[in-house]
């Protein structure tokens, strides 16, 4: 599946200015620049998977809202990963978003 990275930027505004939200604000939950979510939003940057969560996590939706278009509603189960992301350094987060791949491409 290829990701279209200017529509996950695209859902990722709207669901910030539905919410009415600044990027600042959105930014500064998220623990990054507000600058690298206007980039994020324009396509400029491409979000790693931690970021997509806390994203999803700042603006009260899930990653799949920008990654498919559509929301889940498991609220706990999908918070509780997106905290339990927060603690792993660079090399961590690789190997959880290659197992978060595999298990997206198994038939289960």
């Amino acid at each position: 599946m290829e990701l279209d990275y200017r529509t996950i930027g695209s859902r990722i505004a709207r669901r910030r200015k539905n919410l009415g939200l600044t990027q600042a604000k959105v930014a500064e939950r998220c623990e990054i620049s507000d600058q690298y979510l206007s980039n994020i939003e324009r396509a400029v940057s491409i979000p790693s998977t931690e970021v997509v969560m806390r994203l999803a996590l700042a603006l009260n939706t899930t990653p799949d809202a920008f990654l498919v278009g559509t929301a889940r509603r498991e609220e706990g189960l999908w918070q509780d990963v997106a905290e339990g992301l927060r603690p792993l350094n660079t090399r961590q987060l690789r190997l959880v978003e290659q197992f978060i791949r595999w298990v997206s491409e198994q038939e289960l």
